[in-house]
């Protein structure tokens, strides 16, 4: 039974939770004067569990995420999108483990809030984050490294949707124009959010200063600062709802391969070979 597993239900279910998380940014992000809430993920969950029945939606969106992990994993250590193992496919697959890891702490923080209250501090992850990597040695340079990537992974994002390149996987019925439009104009404002969070990441690098590392909320009041900044700050917002219609999208249209646990198994340990 283990082996016949496959990995279907566990990624369409981890789309779904993915969105209804961005859907929930983006409301935090244009209504952020209500009840104080930031325009984060965290931020997202904590205002949910305020609502009726808010734990058991959030229980549901960690387990949703954690399926959305087993899924990035199978992405990114099993290649189950075929990408190979050129230096192009290893950066594609590196950068897929780096989401899955993301997503892992996500999925934590909302179980344990589900479940006991208290599942971790709602402060930004891109801080923590950064404090950790500065006390490494030459943990600044390996900062600015990863804002670096950062602001690549955003390019990437948005190229994906100008150029429609999400359509080798996520098989929209051509009667849904709007429906791909949407997908466009969501993939293209993720990726400005993560070339803004990556500047400000790579900066706190090299001002060796954790706090200066940029969250989603940050980068979004950084583009509040900027000339047109109220038109960009919604532009934006509704960009990352449309990045959440996005996933949804995926988790009814996305292809997903038909890989085993005992195929993830095998494509691994070729890999470590």
């Amino acid at each position: 039974m283990t082996k016949e597993f496959r990995f279907d239900v566990l990624a369409k279910g981890g789309y779904a939770a993915r969105g209804v998380v961005f859907l929930l940014v983006a409301g935090l992000a244009l209504f952020s004067g209500v009840e104080g809430g930031r325009p984060e993920t965290k931020s997202a969950l904590s205002t949910l569990l305020g609502q009726p029945l808010g734990r058991v939606w959030v229980g549901l969106i960690g387990l949703g995420l954690l399926g959305f992990v087993a899924w990035r994993l199978a992405q990114s250590l099993a290649d189950s999108d075929g990408h190979g193992r050129d230096g192009k496919a290893l950066a594609i697959r590196a950068a897929l483990l780096g989401s899955a890891i993301t997503y892992l702490g996500l999925a934590g923080y909302a179980l344990g809030n589900a479940l006991f209250l208290g599942g971790g501090s709602e402060g930004s992850g891109e801080k923590g984050l950064a404090g950790w990597i500065m006390s490494q040695p030459f943990g600044s340079y390996f900062a600015i490294a990863v804002g670096a990537g950062l602001v690549i992974g955003g390019i990437v994002t948005a190229v994906k949707g100008i150029t429609r390149k999400f359509e080798r996987y996520v098989q929209i019925p051509d009667s849904k124009r709007i429906v791909t439009l949407v997908c466009i104009y969501g993939l293209v404002a993720r990726g400005v959010v993560f070339v803004v969070t990556g500047v400000l990441f790579a900066y706190a690098g090299f001002r060796v200063d954790p706090g200066q590392a940029g969250s989603m909320g940050d980068a979004l009041e950084w583009l509040l600062q900027l000339p047109l900044g109220s038109f960009l700050y919604i532009a934006v917002a509704f960009g990352l709802a449309a990045f959440g219609i996005y996933n949804l999208v995926e988790a009814r249209y996305r292809v997903i391969s038909g890989l085993s646990l005992a195929d993830a198994k095998r494509s691994i340990s070729i890999a470590g070979s």
